[in-house]
């Protein structure tokens, strides 16, 4: 990897190299929350003081777990600008920047190629079109599109960086061609694309919502690429006022779904060769309730090291997200353990400089 092919990190080093894995799987040995068990609070996934860790091609943590935000989202603050702020309020620099692109749009922008190059990663979330189906992407009208961005991540970006296509499709699931699997046909037919025109620093990430709801779908197993096209699989799940903790928000059920195991077990049990991510994550707030972020914020402290094949955390904050506020600096006790999370050697281990 240009620019990040040995970086230091706390207690080791990031030792990555360009171009794709063969086999593109990379987790450690099956654990026993992944085998679809219970998962208890506690520190079974804690990096230990002093270890090693290594990131594999895929950008696999050998321990701990990247940590990254999407900073002012819904707001008009330049990204530079969004992220300096918010890592200035959390205490730390943020491993992963997360952000958003849609249509004919070239990314990585000259903005966020200078943070990437500061020592950062990049997770780009892409909807190739709002216009177009996801069964004509698949069919081809949008090749030209994807060889001119082929084109200008050759030229202008050779980092590896975290890639997801059109993110959280369930809920646009439908008829007249952006059916299941239609969507895995688009996703499928731009990875393959982007490859074959010599895009070969993109990790790939296959973000679902994870909510119970659609993951209860007859057709939701439908959606999922393919192991060969998917590097990573990430979920993007809030807490809201039915969810009080970390364990509770990446195994989320409901009574009304008893089929539904929850989105960790679920993964774990279908896709066991993939590492997981929180692709968006974030606490709501409640207005009864002004101590919850915190408590939220120090569940995740407690918790997240136990669910070993979670691999990255990636906050989302805006002041505005479609259905609340979720900056985590809005109580000074959400402050004040949204640090001593940000801090901890769970996410301090993968860290770049």
């Amino acid at each position: 990897m240009r620019g990040l092919a040995v970086a230091a990190l706390i207690g080791g080093t990031l030792s990555c190299s360009g171009g794709h894995a063969s086999g593109r799987t990379a987790t450690g040995p099956a654990d026993g929350d992944a085998a679809g068990g219970a998962v208890a609070g506690g520190a079974a996934g804690a990096v230990a003081p002093g270890t090693r860790c290594e990131a594999s091609r895929l950008l696999v943590p050998s321990c701990g777990a990247w940590w990254g935000i999407a900073p002012g989202v819904f707001t008009r603050t330049p990204t530079g600008r969004a992220l300096r702020d918010a890592e200035r309020r959390m205490g730390r620099r943020s491993a992963i920047l997360h952000v958003y692109h849609r249509g004919a749009e070239l990314f990585p922008t000259a903005e966020e190629i200078a943070l990437a190059r500061e020592g950062r990663l990049l997770f780009v979330n892409w909807k190739p079109s709002l216009r177009h189906t996801w069964a004509s992407v698949a069919a081809g009208a949008l090749d030209g599109r994807i060889a001119r961005l082929a084109r200008h991540l050759r030229a202008s970006f050779r980092e590896r960086f975290f890639l997801t296509i059109h993110h959280e499709p369930e809920n646009d699931v439908r008829g007249g061609g952006n059916g299941a699997d239609d969507y895995r046909r688009m996703f499928r037919h731009v990875v393959t694309r982007l490859r074959g025109h010599g895009v070969t620093n993109a990790v790939t990430v296959m973000t679902y919502m994870g909510a119970v709801n659609w993951g209860a779908k007859p057709w939701f197993g439908r959606l999922y690429p393919g192991d060969d096209v998917v590097d990573w699989i990430a979920l993007d799940p809030y807490a809201d006022g039915r969810v009080d903790d970390f364990a509770a928000l990446v195994n989320r059920r409901r009574r009304e779904f008893p089929g539904w195991p929850g989105f960790y077990r679920w993964a774990a049990r279908h896709h066991p060769g993939k590492p997981l991510m929180v692709g968006e994550w974030g606490v709501f707030e409640r207005p009864r309730d002004p101590g919850f972020k915190r408590r939220f914020y120090a569940s995740v402290r407690r918790q997240a090291p136990a669910f070993s094949r979670i691999k990255a955390l990636v906050y989302f904050e805006s002041p505005r997200a479609p259905r609340g506020d979720t900056r985590f600096d809005t109580t000074p006790g959400g402050l004040a353990e949204f640090r001593r999370l940000a801090a901890s050697p769970h996410f301090t281990a993968p860290k770049l400089p």
